[in-house]
């Protein structure tokens, strides 16, 4: 068996990183893709390696020859690789291809050892590797039969995302057969591109085979195996985290960005918020209908989505600010808030936000456990103007009922201080009620502002909408929060939300009795202790072990996405749907057994 790899593009899309150098030899955790390539294949039982260079091909000649590769190399230059496309670079290897059976290999693509193993393993003869379609990818899809027959190539220009499902992706790795290439391949090759060019592609020519009833080719379709094509700087950035080969330093990459997460393929990610079971299907349906107008029109101004806020909220117009991002409010609350400030938080968000650096803390006992009369008598001991509290906390399970909310925010109105409460997960709360959320509370103190991230209390976590109440709402709260636009989609979620209550009001029973069972399957592993958790999170202690070296080994290991508190001491879970819980709850036990 020989193997070719097509190394002649110029790879524009990466920019500087190309500007020197052959696009194969960009980075990735420390080493070359060529490099890692070549150990790949040369770990096989291949007679010979056959590369079609073009830009910048006799540096990477040099480079290739450093590497002391055992399997011998070849060498096929492409001259004018700036005038044309892959299928030209594979029509100068067609005498190789019509030697012995072939692997064919693009020099962009990256992935995991067991992949190419794999299809060398495969005793069917003819092979297109590809993987479930999902949005991250791009270029040239298949479609198959229940015999893994390719029945028709789809190029990406006319992929119809409506059949998305119905789709594989091309890996751009395939084993071809000397009888496939001398008897279809070739000659179909030549035929191609004497009517039609150099500057296409060789997947056109498995178009035109499929379509005319060649099906000796099948598809290999991959299971969970990791793979990334890079083209441009993204990728890169992508393919960097997916393949570090240190295990905390990949989680740490991956932690480090904050989000974006369906670019990562088949990645659980129990990082972000919770799911709450909302928006409901018929939601959904309903937004879809809008797309095309939501997309392409103006959002309404403030004045508008005060009104719509009003209106789900049932809180006075007047008593609201909407702002499309917390970070905003954070910032204007701060510029806002004079004097000192105080949190009731063991990791609130808010008060991580560097404009509030070196304030007061209360910390909740190691059990996250605290009541109002500590509260009061920490803050009557540690005396501030301000006083910001996340109820109910995100990590340590603190919550205060309303009964209490209320005698804090007495005592706070009593003694000049204001009470600023982040309700965004009140909803999820076991008992229903305890929210201050009312018009007559608003009214009664000037003293309290309530902040909700509609965004994640509703699982809508990209919609990036957040609201503020307060009847005396300072200077800077109106002139910088109010300025601010949702866009067209959170608009029109707010539109039609009422219409939704009901199924927003059974979503979340669904998740509360996702959460308890959650909780209850994880307290019977050995080695974890569970807090109470009343948001979206559930928080576990990992006895036996350090917590990021936990989650860089379910990471590592299983594809999954835990979060750490910001002490590094605990792990951060959000509630998933049940079957995406097992599937966790079965990698801890794994992982806690090794």
């Amino acid at each position: 068996m020989n193997a070719i790899i097509l190394a002649a593009g110029m790879g524009k899309r990466l920019k500087e990183l190309t500007y020197n150098n052959a696009k194969c030899m960009i980075q990735v955790s420390g080493t070359t893709l060529i490099e890692r390539l070549l150990r790949q294949i040369d770990k096989q039982d291949v007679h010979k390696i056959t590369i079609v260079i073009g830009y910048k091909g006799q540096a990477l000649r040099d480079y290739i020859s450093s590497l002391s590769i055992q399997t011998p190399i070849e060498y096929i230059e492409n001259q004018i690789y700036d005038k044309t496309n892959n299928i030209y670079s594979l029509s100068l290897a067609k005498d190789v291809l019509c030697e012995d059976d072939t692997l064919l290999f693009e020099s962009d693509i990256i992935f995991e050892d067991s992949i190419i193993k794999a299809l060398i393993e495969d005793t069917r003869p003819t092979l297109a590797l590809v993987d479930k379609y999902e949005a991250w990818m791009n270029g040239t899809c298949v479609k198959t039969d229940k015999n893994d027959n390719i029945v028709a190539f789809v190029p990406g220009k006319e992929i119809l995302f409506s059949e998305a499902d119905s789709y594989y992706k091309t890996v751009n790795i395939y084993k071809f057969s000397k009888q496939f290439s001398q008897e279809y391949y070739v000659p179909a090759l030549e035929a191609y591109e004497a009517a039609n060019g150099e500057n296409e592609y060789y997947e056109q020519v498995l178009r035109v085979l499929t379509e005319t009833g060649n099906t000796e080719m099948k598809a290999k379709r991959l299971r969970g195996h990791l793979w990334y094509e890079i083209d441009d700087i993204q990728d890169l950035d992508i393919a960097s985290s997916l393949f570090e080969r240190d295990a905390i330093k990949r989680y740490t990459l991956l932690e480090q960005r904050n989000g974006g997460y369906w670019r990562y393929p088949k990645l659980l990610d129990f990082n972000g918020a919770g799911k709450s079971y909302f928006p409901s299907a018929r939601m959904i349906d309903e937004m879809k209908f809008s797309f095309n107008k939501l997309m392409t029109q103006t959002p309404s101004g403030s004045d508008t989505i005060r009104l719509l806020f009003s209106k789900c909220f049932n809180v006075r117009q007047e008593y609201i600010a909407a702002c499309s991002c917390e970070n905003a409010f954070f910032l204007s609350l701060s510029a806002s808030l004079k004097g000192r400030n105080g949190f009731i938080a063991d990791e609130l968000e808010i008060c991580n936000a560097p404009c509030f650096e070196g304030q007061i803390r209360f910390s909740p006992s190691e059990e996250g456990a605290y009541n109002v009369d500590s509260i009061i008598q920490f803050f009557k001991q540690n005396r501030v103007d301000n006083i910001i509290l996340s109820n109910p906390q995100r990590h340590l399970g603190g919550f205060i009922n309303r009964e209490n909310v209320l005698t804090l925010l007495k005592w706070c109105d009593c003694n000049g201080i204001v009470l600023v409460i982040d309700e965004s997960f009140i909803d999820f709360a076991d008992e229903g009620g305890h929210s201050l959320l009312h018009n007559d509370i608003l009214e009664a103190y000037n003293n309290l502002i309530i902040y909700k991230n509609i965004s994640v209390s509703c699982g809508i976590s990209g919609a990036g909408m957040s609201v503020v109440f307060s009847k005396e709402l300072s200077s800077h709260l109106k002139r910088d929060v109010v300025g601010f636009h949702v866009h067209s989609f959170s608009e029109f979620f707010l539109q039609i939300f009422e219409k939704y209550k009901e199924d927003y009001q059974k979503a979340l029973m669904m998740f509360k009795a996702e959460r308890a069972r959650m909780s209850d399957e994880l307290s019977k592993i050995q080695g974890i202790c569970v807090f109470p958790s009343q948001s979206d999170i559930i928080v576990i202690d990992v006895k036996k072990t350090n917590s990021r070296q936990f989650a860089a080994k379910l990471l590592n290991d299983y594809n999954i996405f835990v979060g750490i508190t910001e002490t590094g001491s605990f792990i951060r879970i959000a509630v998933r749907t049940a079957e995406d819980n097992d599937k966790l709850l079965t990698a801890i036990k794994e992982t806690l057994s090794q």
